[in-house]
């Protein structure tokens, strides 16, 4: 196979590995903050409980997703070689100030987080989940800038020249809001919040198809409603937001994502829909001149087309591009109908009268994962051939000196340890979901007292 193709395959699979424990751990941080804070304003120690039980998932996820991560720098500089010298500067200083003020406070207080409660103060411990949460957060912020940089460069200058050639930073805070960074940052955010709150979802709604824990899972179940139906709005704003970003800067993408080839023509919005690449037709159901419509709030003005931009430039495979986008909004459009629905039998008074809507949310969590999956394939596929946009082809970012069964080798051997990782994972998170609330978290907790905090001894 294509050294090329091998190498993109290589680091999309380890990549969407990865990719599935950030967003739980940034969305987790925050239920745990919901929780935690319920806590401390209602005095009621079934909120401690969950907090208790859901740090322990936290822990687990943390764990897993820091692994993996690791992997990904490695690659950079076995696999891409030329692309590491190129982006070198900017990614080194992104991912300097990840390391300083996001995963140093997040480990930093991660300590206190797991083993603080009955040593420290309830408002100390609870500034600890803050400071974690707020971690995650910030890991993401910089991971998404040096992506998002890649998408729409600024902020730097063109040093050196052949193979020396890279891009050097002028001006920090221009690279860091780019032109990208904000809407895509927001639109990563909000779907990470989707992630854990469906997970805390699913668990209590498989607590309460079960009989087990009816009142914990009664209060955290409505708990993450909230968060998600928030987030699920919320989600259609950055969507706007980040598609309107990428009409302005990477029109092409726009017009793969829609299958859109005449620039002389208004541009359709489909539902769902097939795009024939050789005749440069779209078929499906489609609402005539949405796209347009949702770009310029008007339903005349033409939407640049595929057909505006060399071949060369254009993403190859415009149907799968098509299909994984399209696939995003419905995940995104069936999780605010769900929550919805559930917001309304919650207004009616009937959210847990219906054994069939917790069986289905029961399953739910898989729903933002894909979403979230479908999203980066959507930004990373519609970039193509371009690594940094407009700048450095993929094509031409590879190592001169690995070989294509090199690749080949690596590729199946993080194949078999991922495999062997995730299903550790799912064999401890089941082990932990099955294994429910630990006997002593559900009697009442001592009171917070100087007895028994040796800090303050």
């Amino acid at each position: 196979m294509d050294i090329e193709v091998l190498s993109r395959v290589q680091f999309a699979f380890t990549a969407s590995f990865h990719y599935i424990y950030p967003p739980l751990s940034i969305g987790l941080g925050v239920m745990l903050v919901v929780m935690e804070g319920m806590f401390l304003k209602t005095g009621n120690k079934t909120y401690e409980i969950m907090t208790r039980f859901w740090i322990k998932v936290f822990a687990l996820i943390f764990g897993i997703g820091v692994a993996t991560g690791i992997v990904m720098e490695f690659e950079f500089g076995t696999n891409w070689a030329t692309y590491s010298r190129y982006v070198g500067d900017i990614f080194g200083s992104a991912l300097a100030a990840e390391g300083i003020f996001a995963f140093a406070l997040e480990s930093g207080f991660l300590g206190l987080l797991l083993f603080g409660w009955n040593r420290v103060s309830p408002k100390v411990h609870f500034f600890s989940t803050v400071m974690v949460a707020l971690g995650s957060m910030f890991s993401a912020i910089w991971i998404v800038v040096a992506n998002s940089w890649q998408q729409t460069p600024s902020g730097f200058h063109i040093v050196g020249s052949g193979l020396k050639v890279r891009a050097e930073v002028t001006d920090f805070w221009a690279m860091v809001f780019n032109p990208s960074a904000v809407d895509r940052l927001s639109h990563v955010l909000v779907g990470a919040f989707l992630a854990g709150s469906f997970l805390v979802l699913s668990v209590h709604a498989y607590y309460l198809l079960k009989n087990r824990h009816i009142e914990i899972s009664k209060k955290a179940f409505k708990l993450a409603l909230l968060v998600a139906t928030i987030s699920g709005l919320l989600q259609l704003l950055t969507g706007h937001n980040s598609a309107d970003g990428v009409s302005k800067n990477q029109p092409a993408k726009l017009a793969a994502f829609e299958g859109h080839y005449d620039s002389l023509k208004v541009a359709d919005m489909y539902l769902f829909g097939y795009v024939n690449q050789e005749k440069k037709t779209v078929s499906g159901l489609k609402i005539p001149r949405g796209l347009t419509f949702l770009l310029y709030q008007n339903f005349t003005t033409p939407v640049k087309g595929l057909d505006a931009f060399p071949v060369n430039d254009r993403p190859k495979q415009i149907n799968a591009i098509f299909q994984v986008y399209h696939l995003m909004i419905a995940i995104g459009v069936a999780i605010i109908a769900l929550t919805l629905l559930a917001v309304f039998l919650w207004w009616r008074g009937k959210l847990f009268k219906y054994k069939w809507l917790m069986a289905i949310f029961s399953y739910s969590v898989l729903l933002p994962q894909l979403g979230n999956q479908m999203g980066w394939f959507s930004a990373e596929m519609g970039r193509q051939p371009w690594v940094v946009y407009g700048l450095l082809r993929t094509s031409n970012a590879l190592s001169k000196a690995v070989h294509a069964d090199q690749v080949l080798f690596s590729l199946i051997l993080f194949t078999l340890v991922y495999t062997l990782l995730f299903a550790l994972f799912i064999y401890l998170l089941n082990k932990k979901i099955k294994h429910g609330f630990d006997e002593h978290d559900e009697q009442p907790i001592p009171e917070f007292s100087k007895r028994n905090n040796p800090i303050l001894n």
